[in-house]
């Protein structure tokens, strides 16, 4: 743990501070003895973390499927080192390090948040074998806590920087997964949902949002005939050595490939500068042509979904956020002129 050595020091900082007059009065010396216990605490509070972090205990895990590095990992044992990642909504995320073998991500959900962990690694093995850019599934199972995991490749850190030729090669990513022969993945019976109620949960309890997003759909046909990812955008992509890898698939499944790309359109358009957002339009609609009515109709809806989930809490905003929304709603022909209070 990064925080260890600066207790430490602090402890020790704080006893070489002691007074050293036999007479100095107990009372005086209570804060210091109290902050002194707290620190023994927290220090055999963290050493006890560190043998848990230093060598996971990845034997205790029941590995429900596995490929053959689990093997070598297994035998690796107190080999490993473990490093906090940035954590997701709803699972906590850890780097092994393996200094032979390179480095590894232990994702590990709670029971609450009930995931197709068993989906995802076979989808990922599926992925990998066309040579799609996604991590390599290395392992899936439960562990002690009947949480279930999943044991994947490290494939890199967030994506920074953005210049044209990474948005376009992103673009690409996408267009790549859109353009997959479904039938290839028939073994893995690709589960499809109920577009509005998996996308837009608890909608109906936001009349004006509810309303519009039924004639918007109402417009269109939803063709569920393609693999998607559900939530592609730059949080989901990790780089590495100028390679890009797609990461968390939780929503993958058989969807529309015009929602999946102008959702991740839209998000470009709010959150990246307006030229690079252009770029990743560019790049994608030349390899997977989309009439502008058509791809306008998919904004709007795609649109409502960011709306929603930021009445829910759930999206970044920064100074700019809601007035680049803002211009999406006035620029959006079907969208035009409706006034959604929490953007007032």
């Amino acid at each position: 743990m990064p925080a260890n050595k600066h207790v430490r020091q602090a402890y020790f900082f704080e006893s070489s501070q002691m007074p050293a007059n036999k007479h100095v009065r107990q009372a005086d010396l209570m804060p210091i003895k109290i902050f002194h216990l707290w620190c023994i605490i927290l220090y055999m509070k963290i050493e006890l973390e560190e043998v848990i972090e230093l060598g996971y205990p990845l034997k205790i895990i029941n590995w429900i499927e596995q490929n053959d590095r689990m093997a070598d990992l297994l035998s690796r044992g107190d080999a490993l080192t473990t490093h906090p990642m940035e954590q997701g909504f709803e699972a906590e995320v850890i780097r092994l390090n393996d200094e032979e073998n390179g480095s590894y991500v232990l994702k590990v959900w709670s029971k609450a948040s009930k995931p197709d962990v068993r989906f995802q690694f076979r989808l990922l093995s599926a992925l990998n074998e066309r040579g799609l850019s996604v991590s390599k599934p290395i392992g899936w199972g439960i562990n002690s806590n009947e949480d279930t995991v999943l044991l994947t490749s490290y494939d890199g850190t967030s994506v920074n920087q953005l210049d044209d030729r990474k948005m376009k090669e992103i673009a690409n990513l996408l267009s790549q997964l859109h353009l997959l022969d479904v039938v290839e993945l028939s073994h893995l019976q690709l589960p499809k949902f109920d577009f509005v109620d998996y996308f837009y949960p608890g909608i109906s309890g936001h009349l004006d949002l509810h309303e519009v997003l039924i004639h918007l759909v109402g417009m269109t046909n939803i063709n569920q005939d393609r693999m998607i990812h559900g939530d592609f955008h730059l949080g989901n992509l990790v780089e590495e050595n100028e390679r890009y890898t797609v990461i968390d698939w939780t929503n993958g499944q058989l969807g529309d490939s015009r929602y999946d790309f102008a959702w991740s359109l839209i998000l470009k358009k709010i959150y990246i500068p307006e030229r690079y957002a252009d770029l990743f339009r560019s790049a994608y609609l030349s390899a997977i042509p989309i009439p502008q009515e058509e791809l306008e109709l998919y904004e709007a809806i795609a649109i409502l979904r960011w709306i929603l989930l930021n009445r829910n809490g759930h999206t970044p905003k920064g100074p700019n956020t809601l007035q680049k929304v803002k211009h999406l709603i006035q620029s959006n022909s079907l969208l035009q002129g409706m006034g959604f209070h929490d953007l007032q």
